[in-house]
Parts: structure tokens; C-alpha cells; sequence
């Protein structure tokens, strides 16, 4: 995350901290410095010398409830995009206020019986006292965290559909003009939301798959990989992907801008150059 951040950081300079303050720059701003304090966060167990027995509640519930707060931010920028996607159709802006707030109420909902419904004990290891979540498998548990990862997906589905949707009919209705910003921006978010969308996927699938009976209870080596790959996937889609939204389009709008003032600095000159033309032209005609 912080090598990404490294690579966007001139970018960010440019399109965000000197461009005017919007909605849009604070929900960007949090959601790339929430993820580095969340990565820091996620660290401290695993440190030398830092017993998280006090802290061990105040630890996950950190982590769970950014987690929640991150999607949610994320899907008030789906929602932006499509909003704009749509050319600010009141019509699609209230369904999406609609279903969004309906289905983020329902896995908060869910998320909250979980986290109360979910056991931890504090273990001895290695003479270090460490906070470990013991999981004791219960139909209940599963059911809530299922339920919250299948409603996100049917969120995210849903926005993944109505982009596609528009950009599929926006394409058909421009083949024969071929305007080169609107077919170009469009690319630009499609591009940017399939791959977001993957990526929620298969955080998704890894999530699901942790409820497995041998993921949860195995402590091998096969386990423990897994549970890395999940972490890496969280974090790629939160903190990497989900800036890149924001960014994606301020860049090409960037690009837009300035191939504009270059064509019309170019048409300027071409235009002094013929009335240049035409004025001598009529000296000399007005000379003979």
C-alpha cells in the first residue's frame, strides 16, 4: 500500500492537494490516510515487546468498524460515479440512495451481531502474553457473516451492472460521431470499476471461504497462507484500488484539459497565420 502510495504521490500532489477541496478530495484524503493508520493498527499484534491483552477488544473492533466505514465511503464514490455516468439522472440518483442505504443498514446490522456474537480469549505463548480471536464455529456466526458478504456483493453487482449498462448504450449511441472525450472517459471508468469489482470478488470468495471448516479450525501452513492472501486482497481493494477511483478520473480530466488548451493554442495560431495570409493578400491585390 505504501509503494502505490509512493507511485501516486507526485499525482496526488497535483490532482488533489492543489485542486480546489470538493466532497470527493475528503472522501480521497480518508480513505488513503484511514488505510495507512489501519495498516499500522494491523501491525501492532505481530510487533516484539507489545502485549495487546488490554487492547485486544479495542484492537478488532478498530478493525472491524474501519473496515465497515472504508466500504461505505467507497460506495458513496460509486454512487458519484454513476451519478455522473448517467449525466445526473434524478431517477438513477434515487435508486442507488435508495437501495444503498437500505443494504449498508442491513450489514451494519449483521456486522454488529456478529462482532458481539464473536469469542476471544486471551492465550499464553511463548511466556508473551498476546491476544488471540479464538472462533468457536457456531451456525449463527456463519450465517451473520455470510449474510454480510452476500449483501455487499448484490451492492456491488448492481452498480457493477448499471455502469456497464450505460457505458454499453453510451457506446452504440456514439459509434457513428465518435466524440474523443466521451467514449475515452468512459473507458476510463469502466476500466477502473471492473477492476475494483474483481477485486471485491475475490475478497468476497476468500471471506466465504474462511467460514470452511478447514480454514477456520486448521492451523497448518496451507491455513495460514490463505489468511494472508485474504489480508493482502483487503488491502488492495480498500486502500489501493479505492483511491485509484478518484484518481483515475481527475488524471484523464487532467489530460483533457490540457490536450484542449494545446488545440486551442494551436487553432489560435492557425487562425493568426490565414488572417495574416488574408491581410496581405488584399495589400498586395489592393497594390496592383
Amino acid at each position: 500500500m505504501l509503494y502505490d502510495w509512493a507511485l501516486t504521490f507526485r499525482q496526488e500532489v497535483e490532482l488533489i492537494w492543489k485542486q480546489r477541496w470538493s466532497f470527493m478530495t475528503l472522501l480521497y484524503v480518508i480513505v488513503r490516510y484511514v488505510g495507512i493508520l489501519y495498516s499500522i493498527n494491523n501491525l501492532l499484534p505481530s510487533l516484539p515487546g507489545i502485549s495487546m491483552t488490554d487492547v485486544g477488544t479495542l484492537f478488532f473492533l478498530v478493525q472491524a468498524v474501519t473496515y465497515f466505514v472504508i466500504n461505505t465511503i467507497l460506495g458513496i464514490i460509486m454512487i458519484a460515479r454513476l451519478y455522473a455516468m448517467y449525466q445526473g439522472s434524478k431517477k438513477i440518483l434515487v435508486f442507488l440512495i435508495v437501495v444503498f442505504p437500505t443494504i449498508t443498514a442491513a450489514c451494519g446490522v449483521l456486522f454488529a451481531l456478529a462482532i458481539r456474537s464473536f469469542p476471544w480469549d486471551h492465550l499464553v505463548l511463548s511466556g508473551t502474553n498476546q491476544c488471540v480471536y479464538e472462533v468457536q464455529r457456531s451456525q449463527q456466526l456463519e450465517l451473520l457473516l455470510a449474510g454480510v458478504w452476500i449483501l455487499r456483493l448484490v451492492w456491488e453487482g448492481i452498480v457493477l451492472c448499471l455502469a456497464v449498462w450505460i457505458a454499453v448504450k453510451h457506446y452504440r449511441e456514439i459509434r457513428w460521431l465518435r466524440p474523443r472525450w466521451s467514449k475515452g472517459c468512459f473507458t476510463v471508468l469502466i476500466k477502473s470499476h471492473v477492476l475494483y469489482f474483481a477485486s471485491f470478488a475475490a475478497v468476497s470468495c476468500f471471506s466465504l471461504g474462511c467460514l470452511s471448516p478447514n480454514i477456520i479450525d486448521s492451523y497448518s501452513v496451507g491455513a495460514q497462507i490463505y489468511y494472508a492472501i485474504l489480508q493482502i486482497a483487503i488491502f488492495v481493494q480498500l486502500f489501493v484500488l479505492g483511491p485509484r477511483l478518484i484518481l483515475s478520473v481527475r488524471k484523464y480530466n487532467a489530460k483533457l484539459v490540457d490536450s484542449v488548451d494545446l488545440e486551442t493554442c494551436i487553432s489560435s495560431i492557425d487562425f493568426q497565420d490565414s488572417e495574416s495570409e488574408h491581410v496581405c493578400m488584399s495589400t498586395s491585390t489592393s497594390s496592383v
